[in-house]
């Protein structure tokens, strides 16, 4: 499981240090793409072996299916960290996520999560809804106890 958040800085080649403990989970080589709320994931090879079997179930009939996989998939790029734990984030995920300079990387539960760290602390400090906001809409669906 992916927790914690750390902050690094992406160097002039636009590649950023992944703290050990979360390579050692993710392993030798694994998959970045475009997230949700305008920050990258990254998945180890075993989660996104499961990640492309869901999204391969949904309808090809179905436009916001379609809309999604390519939104998904065309931003994929495999990950093999050099001897110093960098990965090179490509261009077109920098740009996606608006990743310039300094970086949060955060651990949640099945992939981890790459943030410029404005974005970082624009979205961990919005008032949208506190967390017993959320805990409580959650308990009601029965997802939390």
């Amino acid at each position: 499981m992916f927790m914690g958040e750390f902050r690094h800085s992406l160097d002039d080649k636009g590649r950023l240090f992944i703290p050990a403990r979360m390579r050692e989970q993710l392993g030798p080589r694994f998959v970045i793409t475009k997230g949700l709320d305008k920050c990258l994931f990254l998945y180890s090879g075993r989660e996104w072996e499961g990640v492309e079997e869901k999204l391969g179930q949904l309808p090809l009939t179905s436009a916001e299916a379609r809309a999604f996989a390519r939104f998904f998939f065309a931003g994929a790029s495999e990950c093999e960290p050099d001897k110093q734990g960098r990965i090179l984030v490509p261009q077109v995920l920098r740009e996606y996520a608006g990743l310039a300079k300094d970086a949060v990387i955060v651990g949640v539960a099945t992939r981890v999560e790459i943030w410029p760290q404005d974005g970082w602390e624009n979205y961990s400090g919005d008032a949208q809804t506190s967390p017993e906001e959320l805990a409580e809409n959650l308990g009601r669906l029965g997802l939390l106890k």
